[in-house]
């Protein structure tokens, strides 16, 4: 991956260190047209504070793929998981007769998952870690009913599979202290993603819509829990269930499942945005003991006045792959992610369906970060309650959804990089999918 940028109005000049590195697959296709030059103009493009009229820019260029880009991450770049995750690592001193068997037979896997991540002495010896990694995201399939539309620049153009570079190419940073301290900053495409916690409330932000913060107590990345933070994984599935086997690619799996008590549900939900269910289910290898598969699916229904409710139900696979040992402790260095993304209600010609993938790898993993302070996960000081922030509208006489709104904050200096869209929920409230 690249990490400098060259400066391109003085040869002699002091290259430009890039605040998230860039894959190298990005740039392929200058290096077939030789075209080099090109390349880096554009990535210095990217690095230009925001200016006002970035939104017409973003409308104006490939419209079609944009909407795409904006539908990718706003569903895949930084979903939360379903609950808050404590920092506590889980003990287990009461007998296993005082639980109902399939709590029994949980905790039993977790903490098999803990020894098979490298045991409670490494794990309890990370105090905070960086990632840095690389992505190829791409939607696969759309299936109309109505389909899904965003809105470029104020212009409604319909989201399309663009297949001729295979995929958006891009890198992330993550920046964990703990489970509720967290800071993602993700470029794919050029545009870029921020989102993060401070142990109070997480929020997201892009420079076409206004940092804005979830719904309810802070809750984590899920990418972290995608094989890099064992310690979160094992808090987290601590109180769930088992509810069974299952063989997965030829591994054979025991299937935690876990889901949020209604009061959380209510505390993320809105007047007219009703958060249904939220769960999450981890198949955990038993051949090595570590997880194999992280699962969860969440159904929200949108309540428009005068006309039927609306439901979207995401559900998200990712396969966890590469286990590599990073100081004593057994992370996760690849995978792949698949997302369906399906709209249903109303009458059946507005259904629709759509496909995504993630493939992901990382490069780079470091613990106990030193100067990592509280400092590094403060939200942007133009934060605002989710309180009547748009992104999906649904309107069925003109058989139109997915209005992506888009607003001109930044973040300081953390806008450098064009960023990108939301896709979130109604007319009236939320957030984007990933963060419900």
């Amino acid at each position: 991956m690249r990490t400098l940028c060259p400066n391109l109005d003085n040869e002699d000049g002091l290259e430009t260190v890039l605040e998230v590195p860039i894959p190298e697959e990005s740039f392929d296709d200058t290096k077939i047209n030789n075209n080099n030059t090109t390349s880096w103009q554009t990535m210095k493009s990217w690095m230009k504070p925001h200016s006002p009229d970035k939104k017409q820019q973003f409308s104006d260029f490939g419209g079609g793929r944009n909407a795409e880009i904006q539908l990718l991450l706003g569903v895949v770049g930084a979903p939360l998981v379903p609950l808050p995750i404590f920092s506590k690592h889980p003990t287990f001193k009461s007998s296993i007769q005082d639980h109902p068997i399939e709590s029994s037979m949980a905790k039993y896997i977790v903490q098999q998952y803990i020894a098979a991540a490298g045991g409670e002495k490494a794990l309890s010896l990370i105090d905070s870690m960086c990632a840095v990694g690389k992505v190829k995201m791409v939607a696969t399939e759309f299936n109309d009913g109505d389909g899904i539309t965003v809105s470029c620049g104020g212009k409604a153009v319909k989201a399309k599979s663009v297949k001729n570079n295979g995929g958006e190419m891009g890198g992330f940073v993550l920046w964990q202290k703990k489970p509720d301290l967290w800071s993602l900053e993700l470029v794919v495409s050029g545009y870029k993603i921020t989102a993060g916690s401070d142990g109070k409330v997480a929020w997201r932000q892009t420079p076409w819509h206004q940092s804005h913060a979830s719904r309810g107590p802070p809750r984590p990345l899920r990418r972290s829990l995608q094989g890099l933070d064992p310690k979160s994984t094992a808090n987290l599935f601590t109180n769930s269930i088992c509810i069974g086997e299952k063989t997965i690619n030829g591994d054979d799996c025991f299937v935690l499942k876990l889901e949020p008590e209604l009061q959380s549900l209510k505390l993320r939900s809105s007047n007219n945005v009703e958060i249904m269910k939220h769960t999450i289910w981890g198949y955990f290898s038993q051949r090595t003991g570590l997880l194999y598969q992280l699962k969860d699916s969440h159904l929200i229904r949108i309540n428009t006045p005068g006309s039927d409710s609306v439901f979207w139900e995401t559900t998200m696979e990712s396969l966890i792959q590469d286990y590599r040992t990073i100081d004593g402790v057994n992370i996760a260095h690849g995978g792949k992610t698949t997302v369906s993304l399906f709209r249903f209600g109303e009458d059946t010609e507005s259904h629709s369906q759509t496909k995504m993938e993630e493939v992901w790898t990382i490069e780079e993993v470091d613990f106990n970060i030193k100067g990592l302070s509280m400092d590094c996960f403060l939200p942007p000081s133009d934060l605002k309650k989710e309180d009547d922030q748009p992104i999906v509208q649904t309107k069925s006489s003109d058989k139109f959804i997915g209005s992506a709104r888009f607003a001109s904050k930044s973040r300081g200096n953390s806008s450098r990089f064009g960023a990108p869209k939301i896709v979130a929920i109604d007319s009236n409230s939320f957030n984007s999918f990933g963060d419900l």
